[in-house]
């Protein structure tokens, strides 16, 4: 019998999705802090998008004891397609959805860990604030006996577990199958005027057993990869260079800033596809210049003592 320590927990009012394809490894760590949560969804919908490994199994295991977790499959298209692949199965998860009434949907991937309260934190912030969109908690990625921060900005919402309010999900028309969809789908909630929010709380850390990139092969191919959907995204070149810089200082250190530039700029060099949305490009070049604006002024005042 597979038990949890949530066990009778409350329902809410939400419906959780989550793409995998070969998670053996992890997939139990996910399962058990969903079933240790104290309000958990009412559905959990678990797509297999072509596993070859014990992922299915696994997953089969906890939905025979848990009515709310299901898994359903989906034809293996032979290969890992990053990006776009995932939101494909997602879409194809929210195809299975059974109670209509839901009010909140997250998108989980299965390599993830959480404490029991992080679902009742992540909706209570969503119901407080009505022009939060989304929300997540701050990732951390276990290495050894340390914790390491997989740095994000306040306003990027984790694409790992990325929960949001229904009528935000709706009005930006769900996430995108392209490859930087959990940045467009940002940049289409501040276009509306919803907010999105990534916030430290010790009850609502989100750990990820895998370095972020590192699917691809490798994480330098993960690194080329990121510098060419930042330039299909959009991105401006100052804010591009900006962010490389700052992801010197993770691992790969130096070189996998580095990538990220080059394959930004050689993308420009070779006019590669870009976003096909001009408005959105505009809107998004046009936030991140006030950044930077913000940014070097926050940094001048400090240097001369002025304010905070």
């Amino acid at each position: 019998m597979i038990t949890g320590q949530g066990a009778g927990a409350e329902m809410a009012a939400l419906v959780v999705i989550s793409p995998v394809r070969d998670e053996a490894a992890h997939i139990r760590l996910t399962l058990d802090s969903m079933l240790a949560q104290v309000l958990r969804p009412q559905e959990w919908i678990i797509v297999d998008d072509g596993s070859s490994d014990d992922t299915v199994a696994i997953v089969s295991e906890y939905a025979a004891e848990h009515p709310f977790i299901r898994v359903v499959s989906r034809p293996d298209r032979g290969a890992r397609k990053l990006g776009g692949g995932v939101i494909e199965a997602f879409d194809f998860g929210r195809e299975q959805i059974r109670d209509p009434s839901w009010r909140y949907i997250a998108k989980l991937d299965g390599d993830m860990s959480f404490g029991p309260r992080y679902l009742e934190v992540m909706l209570g912030r969503l119901e407080a604030e009505a022009d939060l969109a989304a929300v997540s908690g701050k990732v951390y990625r276990p290495e050894g006996d340390r914790l390491v921060l997989e740095y994000q900005i306040d306003e990027q919402v984790a694409g790992q577990f990325k929960l949001y309010k229904r009528a935000a999900f709706e009005a930006i028309g769900g996430f995108e199958q392209t490859i930087l969809w959990d940045g467009i789908d940002i940049q289409r909630c501040r276009m509306q005027g919803w907010r999105t929010l990534s916030f430290e709380c010790a009850d609502a850390r989100l750990y990820h057993h895998r370095q972020m990139g590192s699917s691809d092969v490798s994480i330098y191919r993960g690194r080329l990869r990121l510098g060419n959907g930042l330039y299909f995204m959009g991105y401006d070149p100052l804010y591009l260079i900006a962010s490389g810089v700052f992801r010197m200082g993770e691992k790969p250190y130096v070189i996998g800033g580095l990538l990220m530039i080059y394959a930004y700029f050689k993308a420009a060099v070779t006019a590669a596809p870009r976003y096909e949305d001009p408005d959105f490009r505009r809107s998004l070049r046009a936030w991140q210049r006030q950044r930077l604006r913000d940014l070097l002024t926050g940094r001048l005042r400090r240097l001369r003592g002025v304010g905070p």
